[in-house]
């Protein structure tokens, strides 16, 4: 990640208007596009379970917490498609753009500080993968590690119904670089905070499938 990076920028009806570097768009809020892919899988008698990237201590924003299976920016001149680098670089998974599945764009306008604002037209995929969490090569320099959540229990802690669940994966100890598995109990504060709307359309289409 780099502040230099460029991103094609466009107005509110999602027409392209121009360029700018990711520390511009983000300073001035100007609307650019995010790949947004939620993996899941099955889990025989407990129906589905979301996987979460625990983002790394050092990340600008949000350090430390669990966010999206996978996500990154699409730079100037990317297509759509383009974004499945970020699963192979996040998550060591080669994918084809056809094996996801779309849940459409969803317009997210986030002001996490005054000179940090986050307008993202954000492209939705999901990918069921059948893998372990011990499978996955993530990207030490991005994520931290991995958990896998009970897509029920999830939506009932989004919901205020219940106020932890717990998060079952694999995480890395930063002295020595090694993983381990472990499992922790999280709260609502302990993720990246996310319009209902957003998992609203992400948890309805799993359920679709």
């Amino acid at each position: 990640m780099s502040l230099d990076e460029m991103f094609d920028i466009f107005n509110n009806r999602m027409e392209k208007i121009g360029t700018a570097s990711r520390s511009e768009a983000h300073l001035l809020g100007l609307w650019h596009q995010t790949f947004h892919c939620w993996v899941y899988r099955e889990t025989d008698g407990q129906g589905p379970s979301l996987l979460f990237q625990l983002r790394d201590a050092e990340k600008d924003t949000y350090p430390s917490l669990l966010d999206i299976s996978c996500a990154g920016h699409l730079l100037t001149g990317e297509r759509v498609e383009d974004g499945i680098r970020e699963l192979k670089e996040e998550l060591g998974l080669s994918v084809s753009f056809n094996a996801l599945h779309s849940c459409g764009v969803f317009v997210d306008d986030n002001t996490i500080t005054k000179t940090l604002i986050d307008r993202e037209f954000c492209h939705m995929f999901l990918y069921e993968c059948a893998k372990d969490v011990s499978e996955y090569d993530f990207q030490v320099s991005e994520v931290s590690g991995l958990y896998f959540i009970n897509m029920d229990e999830f939506q009932q802690l989004i919901q205020g119904d219940i106020e932890s669940v717990v998060a079952e994966g694999i995480t890395l100890n930063g002295s020595t670089g090694e993983r381990y598995e472990e499992n922790r109990v999280v709260s609502l504060r302990d993720f990246v905070p996310h319009q209902k709307e957003y998992y609203d359309l992400i948890l309805s289409e799993i359920r679709k499938l």
